[in-house]
Formats: structure tokens, C-alpha cells, sequence
């Protein structure tokens, strides 16, 4: 097995987690492996539903906050708008084969700067947007051996998985995101004893009312 790829130092990760306010993730090859059912849509695994909300709750420790979290996916996908609602993600933006229009639209509504945004990819219409935000994971696959090579030329991600989206790397992304930032213990301490800073967590979490937003190009 491969090991995750660290484009720069550890150190330097975390160094850039340090101003990171909010997390967008790509869908389709990030929290599966891109097949597609006969209505179009592809499912998410509950080991990388459970990532994300780790993820999300060592930024709200670490800024005191929740973090902005949304989708930006190229197609109209109902597991990914399924996902938002249950998650209580901030948004989905559905339709976006040019991503960074749904990008910038989603730093204008949140007041973000794109330093300030963690990003988790995986494929090429991703790649405008992960040359501008402060943190970039590639899910990473054998059948993406080549394009891995040539964003890594071009500095397009600072870490690489080893698993690919059907095989979890979404949880590998979640998880070394949560350890950059420091404060691995306390969240799996809050999690698992259920504490009282957990249960306020999610109490602000699941007052969000997610933003559902369809292209109709």
C-alpha cells in the first residue's frame, strides 16, 4: 500500500490549518468512487460522513465556531444534496462544471478569503479552485497515477492520499486535517463521551438550514 503523500512538511500543514475557517469538498470521486446509478447519483459512506463531522468539530474548538462547510459538485446529485440536509452542511452547489463560479459565490455569501478555505478533491474541473485555497488534499487512486503527477508539477495540493474515494481516502483526508490541527484528543475524547461541549457542537450545527443551490445550465 502507498503511503499518504506529504507535498510539504507536516509542520507546514499545520501552519496553514491554522487560518483555516471553512471546508469545501468535491463529491463525485472524493466520498465514493465516482460510479454513477441509472438516476445519476453516487452515494456517500457513512466512515467519511463520520470524517466530516470530526473535521468540522475540531475547527469549531479550534476558531470557536462552525465552520462554513459545503459541496461543489459538477452534477445534479441527490445523495449530495441528501448528505447537506442530514449534515446540516452550510451549502450545496450542484451543477458546476466551472467551479469556480460556484467558488467565489460561495466566498461572498460566507465573507471568506480562499486562503481561508480547506479544499478535498479529486479530479481535473477541481483544479482552479485548489490553486487558490490554503489547504489541498487529492484523493489520490491508481487509475489517477498520471493527473496526481501533474498537480503535484504544478502545485496544485499540499498532501496526496493513498486511498482512493471508494476505498475511504475521504476519511484519510478528515483525519490528517484533524491532526494538523493538534487537537485530535479532545475531539475523540468530546465524541465519544458525548460531553457537554459536544452537544453544543451539534446543537449550533443542526440549527443550519442548508443552502441548496442547482445550476440550470
Amino acid at each position: 500500500m502507498t503511503a499518504t503523500r506529504y507535498l510539504h512538511s507536516r509542520a507546514d500543514v499545520q501552519k496553514r490549518m491554522l487560518g483555516i475557517k471553512a471546508v469545501i469538498f468535491d463529491w463525485d470521486g472524493v466520498f465514493n468512487d465516482g460510479f454513477k446509478d441509472m438516476d445519476g447519483g453516487s452515494p456517500f459512506s457513512e466512515v467519511g460522513s463520520m470524517g466530516v463531522n470530526l473535521l468540522r468539530f475540531a475547527l469549531w474548538l479550534k476558531n470557536g465556531e462552525l465552520p462554513i462547510s459545503a459541496i461543489i459538485t459538477g452534477q445534479h446529485n441527490p445523495f449530495a444534496e441528501k448528505f447537506a440536509q442530514r449534515e446540516k452542511l452550510h451549502g450545496v452547489y450542484m451543477g458546476f462544471t466551472n467551479k469556480p463560479e460556484a467558488f467565489n459565490a460561495f466566498l461572498g455569501e460566507h465573507d471568506l478569503q480562499p486562503e481561508e478555505v480547506a479544499f478535498v478533491f479529486d479530479d481535473v474541473l477541481d483544479l482552479p479552485v485548489a490553486a487558490v485555497c490554503g489547504v489541498r488534499v487529492m484523493i489520490g487512486s491508481p487509475a489517477t497515477a498520471w493527473l496526481v503527477e501533474q498537480v503535484i508539477a504544478r502545485g496544485g495540493t499540499d498532501v496526496v492520499t493513498a486511498n482512493g474515494g471508494g476505498e475511504n481516502g475521504l476519511r484519510e483526508a478528515t483525519d490528517l486535517l484533524i491532526d494538523a490541527l493538534g487537537n485530535g484528543t479532545e475531539v475523540l475524547n468530546d465524541r465519544v463521551g458525548s460531553t457537554e461541549r459536544y452537544q453544543s457542537y451539534l446543537s449550533a450545527r443542526q440549527k443550519l438550514i442548508p443552502q441548496i443551490v442547482r445550476n440550470p445550465r
